[in-house]
């Protein structure tokens, strides 16, 4: 087996979903600045396969809800951040196919382009097994945020949330702090550092902008602390 085919098997395994059609986990991997076919039809098609599985999930879990609270709780889930803090973890950025100057560049790291990749795969599980699998696997990308959330906390940013539960155990305030900076200007990528003295912990993570960083941070930060890492 050649390195390629090694890393989306790797890849495979951390998903959770083994591809009867090995040719659509490739196309949902293509960046736009690759090749063509490449991912962009996969993403919109993800994009919505994502935003269906999600709903389900919620309105199963939380029969009470309503619906103004199920959409705030689900978009809290769907959106880029989190999807970038999915996809990090799962080595989206070593099997990602892009052209040279996307890879000079750090595309591979791009929260955006990893987002993005993440619901392609989401929509190449569609058209490889159905609803029911590609459902499944967004089941098993949110499981752990799913058993998180927590409905009295319905349209608090990750900032304001880290926020509150440091000032209730009368801690000192998180710090924020710019590590790095990529990219043109047009199209720069914010690397943001944050810092609880108190707990010793340290998160870091990346954005198109510093606020969306920051957030990206604070929600990592929330979550290592949910889970007691």
């Amino acid at each position: 087996m050649d390195r390629s085919k090694e890393l989306l098997a790797a890849f495979s395994r951390r998903i959770g979903y083994e591809f009867r059609q090995p040719h659509l986990l490739r196309e949902a991997l293509t960046h736009r600045s690759h090749s063509t076919p490449n991912n962009e039809r996969l993403e919109f098609l993800g994009d919505s396969i994502l935003n269906c599985a999600t709903a389900i999930a919620l309105y199963e879990r939380f029969p009470r809800l309503s619906e103004g609270d199920l959409s705030r709780l689900r978009a809290n889930l769907v959106n880029k951040n989190v999807l970038f803090e999915l996809a990090e973890p799962l080595g989206m950025g070593d099997v990602l196919r892009l052209g040279e100057g996307e890879l000079k560049s750090g595309g591979h790291r791009r929260p955006s382009i990893l987002a993005d990749a993440l619901e392609a795969v989401i929509g190449a599980a569609y058209l490889d097994g159905g609803f029911s699998d590609a459902a499944a696997l967004v089941h098993r990308l949110l499981a752990a945020k799913l058993d998180n959330m927590n409905p009295k906390q319905l349209g608090k940013d990750a900032k304001t949330l880290l926020q509150e539960y440091l000032q209730s155990k009368r801690f000192s305030l998180p710090k924020y702090n710019v590590v790095a900076i990529r990219g043109e200007a047009h199209e720069q990528v914010f690397r943001v550092a944050c810092d609880v003295d108190e707990l010793n912990l340290h998160t870091e993570a990346e954005g198109n902008s510093r606020r969306a960083a920051e957030q990206a941070a604070a929600l990592l930060a929330l979550t290592k602390i949910q889970s007691g890492t």
